[in-house]
């Protein structure tokens, strides 16, 4: 296996909007992982099922994005990671429309699990073509910046769905959606072109491409800190995204806001999450990844935990921006991990820790989906609160003892 790289005279520098397409696409992205959170009342209407089993369109597109990690992970090593991001861009513009264009609950379904696994290559890829591009000291900020796209996304996603959800018309913002990837596939394809060979660098691999992949993960897996990072992002996903999937309805069925109100209030979710990026460098530079995991955490859990026992739902505005705020200072310090945990296998590692972020986003949605008809989404809310700050007081701990050890040596 070594690594190759396409001949080309093209100047060094990486181009100006390599980092801002990408960050397009993970808009795209975010819009379509959370678009569905607010509609899930009206799905629950119109097609005549319980609001736990409308939950699972949000339940498969988790899955299927998290198991399709494995493949694109090395898929982008080998072929190039920023083409692999272009061509599932494309494909996202396509299971967009079959999204929009399903006529009953299964076919729906079906569009959402497909959904989820074109969605999946964008994240992770473009996670990793930075951790190629970009020296480890200089990262977490522009991955930070990178993840604007996505954080935007996520509030627009939720916004869009309510709004969609009060006209009853759960399938335009898919249609939306479709086009915002046609565009930005293109965008990323033609650029590719005129990215520097450093920036486009592919692996040659011998013999079976599938006994290479588990071979990756293999090396992956037989790293203990690598092992921590990668249960850490899984029990993370469960612990939030379990009662954020039910944050819109709560808000809707507890307190009666509209369910674009209800969206509106999530949307400031994004923007605690715009904020830590805008004031990464600062807050990397006085917490430190330690800081950052721990109280990141903290706020998180205390957002959760004071959406969930509210008496009025204004409460959600401020828990919803904190919200935002701790996910990402703890996100983002899981995130800057895993494109070092193993650097000469970096789309595989990435890969696998996105891989793990969305499945237990899936069961977390899907085991609160069960719970919430039976227990109400309030405890809900205090059990993901508990939850994330039981794992990021054990990340910090950790981060800080593998830390010290370091610097001993």
């Amino acid at each position: 296996m070594t690594p190759t790289a396409p001949t080309s005279t093209e100047n060094t520098s990486t181009p100006a909007l390599a980092l801002p397409l990408l960050s397009l696409a993970a808009f795209g992205s975010g819009i379509s992982l959370r678009v569905m959170d607010p509609l899930l009342p009206l799905l629950s209407k119109d097609f005549g099922v319980s609001l736990g089993d409308a939950s699972l369109v949000v339940t498969v597109f988790s899955i299927a994005y998290g198991l399709s990690q494995l493949f694109f992970g090395p898929l982008g090593d080998r072929y190039g990671k920023y083409f692999v991001i272009a061509c599932a861009a494309i494909a996202c513009s396509l299971t967009s429309g079959l999204c929009a264009l399903a006529g009953n609950f299964h076919a729906l379904l079906f569009a959402r699990f497909i959904a989820g696994t074109t969605a999946a290559a964008i994240i992770p890829l473009s996670m990793a073509w930075i951790g190629d591009v970009v020296a480890y000291d200089k990262r977490q900020p522009i991955l930070a910046r990178f993840l604007i796209g996505q954080i935007l996304g996520l509030a627009a996603g939720v916004f869009a769905g309510g709004m969609a959800a009060d006209a009853a018309q759960w399938r335009l913002p898919f249609f939306f959606i479709s086009t915002i990837f046609i565009a930005v596939g293109g965008g990323l394809l033609i650029l590719n072109r005129q990215l520097p060979a450093h920036a486009r660098l592919t692996r040659t691999v011998e013999g079976s491409a599938i006994l290479h992949m588990f071979a990756e993960f293999r090396h992956i897996a037989a790293l203990p800190w690598a092992r921590l990072v990668l249960l850490t992002v899984f029990l993370e996903g469960a612990f939030l995204y379990g009662p954020f999937a039910f944050i819109a309805s709560h808000l809707h069925h507890v307190h009666g806001v509209s369910l674009t109100t209800a969206g509106s209030v999530i949307m400031l979710f994004g923007l605690g999450g715009f904020v830590f990026a805008v004031a990464s460098a600062r807050l990397v530079s006085r917490l430190g990844e330690t800081g950052l995991s721990l109280w990141g955490g903290a706020t998180l859990a205390i957002a959760l935990t004071a959406i969930g026992l509210s008496t009025g739902w204004w409460w959600a505005i401020p828990g919803c921006f904190a919200a935002g705020l701790g996910f990402y200072m703890l996100h983002n310090t899981l995130q800057i991990n895993a494109t070092q945990m193993a650097p000469e296998r970096r789309g595989a590692a990435v890969s696998a820790f996105a891989s793990c972020f969305f499945l237990g986003q899936s069961i977390g949605v899907g085991i609160a989906g069960r719970l919430i008809d039976h227990l109400g989404s309030t405890p809900i809310m205090i059990i993901g609160g508990i939850g994330v700050l039981a794992v990021s007081m054990n990340f910090s701990r950790l981060l800080r003892g593998k830390q010290l050890q370091a610097a001993a040596a």
